[in-house]
């Protein structure tokens, strides 16, 4: 799809790694936090392109360069009995903002989850992010206050997995 300033939008394909990762990383920066990105362009290439891919992106890209990116992945819902994409991240480079990118990058998402028959359409988003809250909510977006990401990692995902 065609966008503003000759941007394309489209599903990844190999190559858009590097670019991918960039975005990654600056989002990571965004978001306070420059050094927790140990995502490589290798592992974005078994992630996104191996055998069985278990996550996918859509990029805008621009002059050849990738500007933006939604990453994502298929969910279950016991509830509906349907799947639904859980949007991981979604990134517009600084410089690229303000021309509709992000916004077609989740139009695009919903258009999926509406062709696949999908539920729902999910993500988190940072308390402290109010410019992207204020994108959300300018989308119709539902805020779900009453729920609360939980997160295990390294020493204590390795005790819990560890019989006792």
């Amino acid at each position: 799809m065609i966008l503003s300033h000759g941007a394309l939008l489209r599903g990844a394909r190999p190559g858009d790694e590097p670019g991918i990762l960039a975005c990654i990383m600056a989002l990571a920066v965004y978001e306070n936090e420059p050094d927790a990105v140990d995502n490589t362009v290798d592992d974005l290439t078994a992630t996104l392109f191996g055998p069985e891919p278990r996550a996918f992106a859509h990029v805008v890209e621009r002059d050849g360069q990738i500007v933006g990116i939604a990453v994502w992945f298929i969910t279950y819902s016991t509830w509906t009995g349907r799947h639904g994409i859980w949007l991981e991240d979604l990134y517009v480079l600084d410089s690229e903002r303000g021309r509709g990118y992000g916004k077609a990058l989740m139009r695009a998402l919903a258009a999926l989850c509406v062709e696949r028959g999908y539920a729902r359409f999910e993500w988190t988003v940072l308390d402290w992010n109010e410019p992207a809250i204020g994108f959300y909510r300018s989308l119709g977006v539902t805020p779900l206050s009453e729920w609360t990401t939980q997160r295990l990692t390294g020493a204590e995902l390795a005790a819990l997995a560890t019989p006792r």
